[in-house]
């Protein structure tokens, strides 16, 4: 009979009879499975069975089904991040002496990713995704990664992510986009040429500001070349994350069209305000990419605004304080609504005249538009507006 400190370990931890069929799946946190014996091991080692947290999860791979079903991809890489996400795709496609093409309007924290790259003996290329011959004129037969947003940060221009794809194609180079300013809801990049979709699940998959994750979205063999940098990276996401994620996608299709809608309202809005100097979203037939947004979007124009004020910190800084429903928040894609302030969020990274390239500067503001009943979204922009009133 085993004594007292050794059954302690094992008592109550056997599967029990009628758990096995739950409303909500379970949540896996153990960090590794038991393995009958040296055969078993081999078995599990190669795909067959769950045996080390790192290398598969129940709740991750519940996940990637999801997502791969969303973005009609074959299979999905679930991230600790989507700079994890990001991280693992570049580092495990691209080599010393290779070439790669990436718009100059993206995230920050990809321009600084370019930099390591570039560290490593990689050649990057940054060019205007929306003027498609100097897109063109700057691939090589060198160029095995070409990389873009389709709604790109931070002025929402859009890209034409079919002609871009079939360029890069006919010079042999793997398409990468990250759309997690547009989501599965608004464009599926693969369905368009792209060869990997990456997103931030952070933002408008979680949709509640409470998980941090990424993905990567592609065919089986693409998957397959990413694997090991996935797993020695250690950028694979936690299972309460992970069930958070699952959770939050049975909403996000509602979430999302309330979120879009209110978008184009609001933009709307932004757009007969006299302290407004100019609004950047598609859905305003002064977008100079509007037509291809209608064109190419199956539903709303994503749920990001960015609009122009007066260049004045100070008065910037007072009408985010006179804001009382809409939060700055360092994130985004939340089902409330959040702004940001582009110039601050990169000013430690980034100088003044590089800022200035990348159409950022001190009376710019990104909006995160949210679930809320728009006529108080709009009435609460409206009155922290007024600060622009008065006379410095």
């Amino acid at each position: 009979m085993l004594k007292e400190n050794t059954e302690i370990l094992y008592k109550g931890t056997e599967d029990r009879e009628g758990s096995l069929h739950p409303e909500t799946p379970a949540i896996y946190p153990s960090s590794a499975y038991i393995i009958k014996d040296t055969r078993d091991y081999d078995f599990a080692n190669n795909g067959g069975k769950y045996f080390y947290n790192r290398t598969a999860n129940p709740n991750r791979d519940g996940l990637a089904e999801a997502i791969s079903y969303l973005e009609n991809g074959e299979s999905t890489l679930v991230c600790s991040s989507g700079m994890g996400a990001i991280s693992t795709t570049l580092l495990g496609l691209l080599k010393c002496g290779d070439h790669a093409v990436f718009n100059k309007s993206i995230y920050g924290e990809t321009i600084e990713l370019i930099e390591i790259l570039r560290g490593f003996g990689v050649h990057v290329s940054l060019v205007d995704f929306t003027n498609i011959k100097e897109f063109e004129n700057a691939m090589k037969e060198s160029t095995k990664i070409v990389y873009t947003e389709i709604i790109a940060n931070p002025l929402t221009l859009v890209v034409d992510i079919e002609k871009i794809s079939k360029i890069a194609h006919s010079f042999g180079a793997t398409v990468v986009v990250d759309s997690t300013f547009t989501t599965p809801f608004v464009i599926k990049p693969l369905d368009f040429g792209a060869d990997i979709v990456i997103h931030s699940l952070t933002k408008f998959f979680g949709g509640h500001s409470d998980v941090t994750g990424g993905s990567i979205t592609a065919s089986n063999e693409i998957i397959k070349k990413l694997k090991q940098s996935y797993l020695l990276l250690g950028a694979s996401l936690d299972a309460n994350s992970a069930w958070l994620l699952q959770r939050s996608i049975k909403t996000m299709g509602l979430r999302m069209r309330a979120q879009l809608d209110n978008a184009v309202l609001v933009a709307e809005a932004l757009s007969k305000n006299p302290h407004i100097q100019c609004v950047y979203h598609p859905s305003l037939e002064n977008h100079p990419q509007h037509a291809l947004a209608s064109q190419i979007f199956s539903y709303g124009f994503g749920a990001m605004i960015s609009f122009s004020v007066e260049n004045n910190r100070e008065k910037v800084d007072e009408f985010i304080r006179r804001l009382k429903v809409i939060k700055y928040l360092g994130t985004l894609g939340g089902i409330r609504t959040t702004l940001a302030h582009p110039a601050t969020a990169f000013r430690n990274e980034f100088t003044e005249e590089e800022l200035t390239k990348m159409g950022i500067h001190e009376g710019l503001i990104r909006i995160s538009t949210g679930a809320e009943d728009v006529g108080d979204l709009i009435e609460d922009l409206n009155q922290a507006l007024e600060v622009f009133n008065k006379a410095q």
